[in-house]
């Protein structure tokens, strides 16, 4: 039986029969703190007037949540995208429902202040699971709390030291053995920045079920990068890419691609806009010493072609770059909601911070310019995605898509039906584009097929 804490921290944060409830109260506090009292209020003069203010003061709020969604979502740019309509909606009811809060304990009456003492959270609840429904990133609360929630995978030795066997096991004809897991296994590892001095913090390795067996075929490997802020866990905790994974594991014998969400950012909010810079080496780290940690502890294919990426938005940048900067590493990438160039709040801050102040070599490192630079590319695919109503990233996808056909990259364009800047927009990717992935790179030469 499961204990009371683990149940609370485990629940779903984004279904109706949890949302609904706390929507509701949030709605009759709000409004028996509003009104005037049943008893001696309903023909006072006064009480109305009061109640008048209490509705001027609630609406000042909601302007002001909007204002401040302005200032800081479009003024000052701080998240790097535009706020969905719905997020301000609900900013603006968190500061309506605080400042009516405030008017009614100032104004009194016992009954009054009780109400808007039990307003206060209500305010800052309902809407803060609103927006977590409007952008989906955290499913849990324990998502919410733990940066890195799952144990230590045991791989054996994480120095380096070869730990697979030197020869091949089967791949095309790999047979699942009886007792294979149904199911994949996740867990964290901790990759050295041997080469490049990258400060990294733990990635997140799933296992397919046919990498848990005695004898595994030799896999594919994709390489994941979370958005900014965030972590390695991201794709695994709110996009889901697990799930998707031992979907498509159980259709090919347990074999899927390995994945590796590697570190990129060494805290949640640096952009290290994946070059190698005096903000840090991300771009040695990603491309030497990952791969350099994954050959020696998994058994994986050597073949660049059985090798993808996969990211979301700085992530989605990143595996741009990564593909079209370093083709003889990657085959394919999966960049959802890319950014049309490595951007840390404004180019020349961004040229600042990681070019030498250089607006040049800025826009050198852009995925349009890598994939003119190093064209023709000949074995290479690309899929973009967006959410349909994220506008900027949809025309950042079609004119980055537009580069990479030109410098004959294999390319597919979607958009996620109804969904913005946000990990729906993920998940859809994922359950749409990554299996193409999986099915591409399970064909390079030395990967097992199922």
């Amino acid at each position: 039986m499961t204990d009371p804490f683990h149940w609370l921290m485990g629940t779903r944060l984004q279904v109706p029969t949890k949302l609904v409830p706390v929507d509701v109260l949030f709605g009759v506090a709000a409004l028996s703190v509003l009104l005037p009292a049943l008893r001696t209020g309903l023909s006072s003069r006064s009480g109305w007037r009061r109640t008048g203010l209490r509705a001027a003061v609630t609406a000042g709020g909601a302007v002001l949540g909007y204002l401040a969604c302005w200032v800081v979502g479009d003024l000052l740019n701080a998240f790097d995208v535009v706020l969905t309509d719905v997020t301000r909606m609900w900013v603006a009811l968190a500061f309506a429902g605080v400042a009516l809060a405030v008017t009614g304990i100032v104004q009194g009456g016992r009954g009054r202040r009780v109400l808007a003492a039990v307003l206060v959270p209500l305010a800052l609840l309902a809407p803060a699971l609103g927006i977590n429904v409007d952008y989906a990133a955290y499913p849990t609360l324990n998502a919410l709390v733990q940066t890195d929630p799952f144990p230590p995978l045991d791989l054996g030795s994480e120095s380096g030291v070869e730990t697979v066997a030197a020869t091949p096991a089967p791949a095309p004809a790999w047979t699942p053995p009886v007792g294979m897991p149904a199911v994949g296994r996740i867990g964290t590892v901790r990759i050295p920045g041997t080469r490049s001095g990258f400060p990294a913090r733990p990635a997140v390795v799933y296992l397919p079920p046919a990498a848990l067996t005695a004898d595994p075929p030799t896999l594919p490997v994709i390489v994941s990068l979370s958005g900014q802020p965030g972590s390695p866990s991201d794709m695994f905790t709110a996009g889901g890419i697990a799930g998707v994974l031992d979907q498509y594991a159980a259709a090919h014998h347990g074999i899927a691609p390995i994945v590796v969400s590697a570190d990129q950012l060494a805290v949640p909010g640096h952009n290290t806009m994946c070059v190698d810079s005096m903000i840090g080496n991300a771009a040695t780290y990603i491309t030497q010493d990952v791969p350099a940690w994954v050959t020696s502890h998994l058994r994986v294919t050597d073949d660049h072609r059985g090798w993808g990426l996969v990211g979301f938005s700085q992530g989605a940048t990143c595996a741009t770059q990564f593909l079209s900067g370093y083709p003889d590493r990657f085959g394919a990438a999966l960049a959802v909601s890319s950014e049309l160039a490595p951007v840390d709040r404004s180019p020349q801050n961004s040229a600042d911070e990681a070019f030498g102040g250089s607006l040049a070599r800025w826009r050198a490192a852009a995925p349009s310019a890598l994939m003119a630079a190093n064209a023709p590319f000949t074995d290479k695919s690309l899929w973009l995605t967006a959410g349909s109503t994220d506008h900027a990233f949809t025309a950042s996808a079609q004119r980055i898509g537009k580069a990479a056909e030109r410098a004959g990259i294999h390319t597919t364009v979607a958009f996620a039906p109804g969904s913005g800047h946000d990990w729906n927009t993920v998940h859809w990717s994922l359950v749409q584009e990554l299996p193409r992935e999986a099915d591409l790179l399970l064909t390079a030469p030395g990967s097992a097929r199922g």
